[in-house]
């Protein structure tokens, strides 16, 4: 049993390691282009939305909670910690996702309706993802970085990824084909 364990203690700082440069090479990518950061909204309890959901009334929508908020600002700094201090920054006009992406503080935020959630209407699904990979596809490469704060269900639909509150889908652009590099947890 000694033996196992002693060579358990010699391997975890190599995994850790590993998840390490995983996500550095995640955010390396991101610098340098032709990847896109995927954002689910940070943490908003509940799901979906509340009955009588009106689009521009923050009112009737389910909305970040405090936690969500410090969340926010938490990623934002994580993006600027490696080196993105500017992003072209686009959300689903739902407020729970314009108000993540207003407080990672990347940059203005431009509303893009093929980010908005499909929960309760799947029939948007098809036409939204188009316009999505569309809206990578066009992003130039040396241009600062793509960030698309959306939600659980638009990521998944994309990528097969379930992501939590906040957690970032990297995804690498290949024509109009958007291809899973890698996760960034952030915590919920």
């Amino acid at each position: 049993m000694r033996p196992l364990l002693a060579c358990l203690a010699l391997l975890l700082p190599l995994l850790a390691f590993g998840a390490d440069a995983d996500e550095a090479a995640l955010w390396k990518a991101l610098r340098e282009g032709g990847h896109v950061a995927l954002m689910r909204h940070a943490i908003a309890p509940g799901v979906g939305d509340p009955a009588g959901f009106r689009l521009g009334d923050c009112s009737t929508q389910r909305n970040l909670s405090a936690q969500g908020r410090a969340q926010a600002r938490a990623i934002g700094a994580r993006f600027r910690d490696h080196g993105i201090e500017r992003a072209a920054v686009h959300s689903s006009r739902w407020c729970r996702a314009l108000e993540t992406a207003e407080l990672l503080a990347l940059g203005p935020v431009s509303p893009f309706p093929g980010l908005d959630s499909f929960f309760t209407d799947r029939s948007a699904e098809g036409a939204q993802l188009v316009a999505i990979r569309k809206l990578a596809a066009s992003h130039p490469v040396d241009a600062p970085p793509l960030v698309l704060v959306t939600h659980q269900v638009n990521i998944t639909a994309l990528s097969g990824v379930y992501p939590a509150s906040g957690e970032i889908v990297v995804m690498r652009v290949a024509g109009d084909t958007l291809i899973v590099a890698g996760r960034i947890r952030t915590g919920d």
